[in-house]
């Protein structure tokens, strides 16, 4: 299974450009259905906008884009190209724009609308879908923090901690990466602390930004 990233969820965000507003939305989808759900949506929700303008990626699936009106290749293919920089699939992207009386030009218009896809992949967040491996790792309290450390730098994600007469966690890692983290354990406790493999998921974790 391929490993890509993913909008972590529903991001919004906005800004004012020469009077014009302009409000960038982006949402994780996984069909090209469901995309064109959400850009109708859109477009009833703000039928009194002068533009909304789109751009979805849907992995093996397809890649669309629509300037709504505006000069060709000012608005769609600018957020296309943002989605395709920050390496998504399965995402929607939609900004609105309300005119202010000021034109942009050519220029401009690519400006706001590269901005408004980029603000709304800001917002959203980006996950990496991958294979995980859930490891169970029990240690003394000795080691908690040393293990947090050495987790993150396999890539591992927290999940969950108990805190009862020694620290339980649970930790998600890349499978490539389980083995190495767990050797790495056993070196730096001594055979003290241990791991336990839960099994395999596929899913999306966010990743830092």
């Amino acid at each position: 299974m391929d490993e890509y990233l993913v909008p972590t969820e529903y991001g919004e965000d906005e800004f004012v450009e020469k009077k014009s507003r302009f409000i960038g939305r982006l949402w994780p989808v996984e069909t090209e259905q469901e995309a064109l759900e959400i850009i109708q949506r859109m477009k009833k929700q703000h039928y009194d906008a002068t533009h909304n303008c789109w751009a979805y990626i849907i992995r093996d699936g397809a890649v669309r884009f629509s300037d709504d009106g505006e000069p060709g290749g000012t608005a769609g293919v600018p957020m296309l190209q943002v989605l395709q920089r920050e390496g998504l699939f399965n995402v929607v992207c939609v900004v609105t724009r309300y005119f202010g009386g000021i034109l942009l030009g050519a220029g401009g218009l690519v400006r706001a609308y590269t901005k408004g896809a980029k603000i709304a992949v800001d917002a959203a967040g980006k996950s990496m879908k991958r294979v995980w491996t859930a490891l169970y790792v029990p240690c003394p309290y000795a080691y908690y923090e040393q293990v947090k450390l050495e987790a993150a730098a396999f890539g591992g994600i927290l999940r969950s901690t108990d805190f009862g007469a020694e620290v339980e966690l649970e930790l998600l890692f890349p499978r490539d990466q389980a083995q190495p983290f767990v050797e790495r354990l056993t070196d730096l406790s001594a055979g003290t602390v241990e791991a336990m493999e839960l099994g395999q998921e596929y899913r999306a974790f966010p990743v830092e930004a």
